[in-house]
């Protein structure tokens, strides 16, 4: 029962969402040998920074995040908006509209 529980415990440590992703579109990406979350969800977007960062790293890691943003959605990161630090950010974002 034990050995359970601790699965159940290591399988939800995965990247999740805030409340307000929940049914966004999920990328994962690799860069520079870490692993990135992203969530899109209309002009709202999310990046979150999978395992452990040293001192020293996070901003690079930032850079990382903010560059992921358009390559990802496709859309353009609207910086005003942007909040977070080297482990989870959110931003809100400017898509181009669809053509017709």
């Amino acid at each position: 029962m034990r050995g359970l529980i601790l699965i159940l415990l290591l399988s939800a440590c995965g990247a999740q969402p805030a409340p307000q992703f929940f049914g966004a579109k999920r990328t994962d990406v690799t860069r520079d040998g870490r692993a990135y979350t992203v969530y899109q969800k209309a002009n709202m977007v999310e990046v979150i920074r999978l395992g452990y960062a040293r001192r020293g790293e996070h901003q690079a890691i930032r850079a990382t995040m903010i560059a992921l943003i358009p390559e990802v959605t496709g859309c353009t990161l609207i910086d005003s908006s942007l909040q977070g630090d080297s482990g989870e950010m959110r931003g809100r974002l400017r898509c181009p509209k669809p053509k017709a």
